[in-house]
C-alpha cells in the first residue's frame, strides 16, 4: 500500500510532506494519514538538521478536508455521541495539537482547494502560499456540521472575527486573491511556479541557524496565548542560550570583521 504522505528531505533541511491520495482528494479522515503526519512530525522534531517544512498536496487540490464516505458511517445508530467525541480527540484533533507543538517553521504550499479541515490545515501552518488555482473555504455548516479540528480556533487570529465568522456562517469559498486581500496567505503565484516559491522562501528560513529558529517559532505562537510578561520572561531565557551558541558567536565575530575591513 502506497504511503498516504510522502516524505522527503533534501540537503538544505527542508522537509516536504506531500499528501497522497488523489482518490479522496487528500481527505484528511477516514484513513491513516494523521498517523502518518504524526510520525513525520516526531521524525522531524528529532532532526535538529531540519529547519523548515513545506506541507502541499499532489493532484488538483490541497486537501477536501473530511471524507464524506466516512460521515456517512457516522450517521449510523450505533455510533453514539459520545464515541464520535472521542473518535475527534483521538483522530483528527491530534493534528492541530502536534502542529502547535512543532518547533520547526511550516509552510502550507496550497496547490488547489483546500475545503473544511483542509483549509484548517492551512491555516495551522506558520505561513501560507497559493497557487492561483487555490480556494479556501470554512464549509463545514453547508454539511450541518462544525469545525471540529481547531479552525474556530485559528481561522480568526489570522483573518479577524468578522471575516472568520463570514467564511464560517456562509461556508463559501474564498479565491486566492481574496484570501491574500484578507491575510489568510502570503503571497499568489501561478501553479507552475507555486513549490520553487515554497523552496526559495524555505531556504531563506533554513540559512539561519536551526536552534534561534525553533525558539522564535515557540515564541510567536506564545506570544497568542501567553501575557506579555510570561512570554517576555521566556524570551530572556531562550535570549539566553541564543547568546551562548555558536552561530551567534560565529556571526558577531564575521560582522566585527567586516567592519573593520571597510574602515580601512
Amino acid at each position: 500500500m502506497k504511503p498516504l504522505l510522502n516524505f522527503d528531505r533534501d540537503d538544505r533541511g527542508v522537509v516536504t510532506l506531500t499528501m497522497n491520495d488523489d482518490a479522496t482528494r487528500n481527505a484528511l479522515t477516514g484513513s491513516a494519514i494523521v498517523d502518518e503526519f504524526l510520525a513525520a512530525f516526531e521524525r522531524i522534531q528529532a532532526d535538529h538538521g531540519v529547519g523548515a517544512v513545506i506541507i502541499t498536496g499532489s493532484g488538483k487540490a490541497f486537501s477536501s478536508g473530511g471524507n464524506i464516505a466516512e460521515m456517512g458511517r457516522q450517521t449510523r445508530p450505533e455510533y453514539t455521541p459520545s464515541a464520535l467525541r472521542h473518535e475527534y480527540r483521538q483522530g483528527i484533533q491530534r493534528l492541530p495539537l502536534a502542529l502547535q507543538a512543532l518547533e520547526v517553521p511550516t509552510i502550507a504550499a496550497v496547490n488547489g482547494p483546500a475545503i473544511g479541515a483542509g483549509c484548517d490545515l492551512a491555516c495551522m501552518c506558520d505561513i501560507r502560499i497559493a497557487s492561483e488555482q487555490a480556494l479556501f473555504a470554512e464549509s463545514f455548516v453547508k454539511l450541518g456540521l462544525i469545525a471540529g479540528d481547531g479552525g474556530s480556533w485559528y481561522l480568526p487570529r489570522l483573518i479577524g472575527m468578522s471575516r472568520a465568522a463570514e467564511m464560517t456562517f456562509t461556508g463559501d469559498a474564498v479565491s486566492a486573491s481574496q484570501a491574500l486581500e484578507w491575510g489568510l496567505v502570503s503571497r499568489v503565484v501561478p501553479a507552475a511556479a507555486l513549490m520553487d516559491e515554497a523552496y526559495g522562501l524555505a531556504h531563506r528560513i533554513t540559512a539561519n541557524p536551526a536552534d534561534a529558529l525553533r525558539m522564535s517559532k515557540r515564541l510567536l505562537r506564545e506570544g497568542q496565548l501567553g501575557r506579555l510578561d510570561t512570554v517576555l520572561e521566556m524570551a530572556a531565557a531562550f535570549q539566553a542560550l541564543a547568546h551562548k551558541s555558536d552561530e551567534h558567536a560565529r556571526a558577531v565575530q564575521d560582522f566585527l570583521e567586516r567592519r573593520a575591513a571597510r574602515k580601512k
